[in-house]
Formats: structure tokens, C-alpha cells, sequence
């Protein structure tokens, strides 16, 4: 394997773990939406703020490292954006019916 490889493999896995941490989020908020709280909550506030924020914080530090692309991103933080929404969505529908 030459540096390239490396390289690769190494932007392979940052990715990767960003994505992982990106599904965390959205199995936490679905656990939290689901059994504690209502969206409108400080606390499902503040704990979506802060993972969120984290996660824009790990994907800023694996930009500044070359291993994600800015692009990448931002992609990532945008689709999991639509997921956390389309999940709002649902449990809400869910709990006026």
C-alpha cells in the first residue's frame, strides 16, 4: 500500500465515522422524540443543538485535516438536516392523530 492508498483509506474512514456519528444522532433523537419528550421541549432542543453542533465540529476538523471534503461536508450535515426534519414530521403527524 503507497501513500496514496493510505490517503484513500484514511478519507474512506473519516467519512465513515462521521456518517456513523450522523445515524447516532438520528436513532437518539428518534429514541428521545419517541419515549420522553415533545419537539418543542428545551431539553429536545438543547440535545439536538449539541449533537448537532458536535457533529458540524468533528466534520470541520476532518475538512481542515484533508480528509473530508468541504462539499462532503456540508452534504452530510445537510442530509442528516432533512432526516431529523422528516422524522419531526412524522411524530408529530403521529401524535395529533
Amino acid at each position: 500500500m503507497d501513500v496514496t492508498d493510505d490517503a484513500i483509506n484514511y478519507r474512506e474512514k473519516a467519512y465513515a465515522l462521521l456518517q456513523a456519528d450522523a445515524d447516532k444522532i438520528v436513532k437518539l433523537i428518534q429514541v428521545q422524540m419517541d419515549n420522553l419528550t415533545m419537539p418543542k421541549c428545551p431539553l429536545y432542543e438543547e440535545v439536538l443543538d449539541t449533537q448537532m453542533f458536535g457533529l458540524s465540529r468533528e466534520i470541520d476538523f476532518a475538512v481542515r485535516l484533508g480528509l473530508v471534503d468541504e462539499k462532503e461536508g456540508k452534504a452530510l450535515l445537510d442530509r442528516l438536516e432533512r432526516e431529523l426534519s422528516a422524522l419531526h414530521e412524522a411524530v408529530t403527524k403521529k401524535r395529533v392523530r
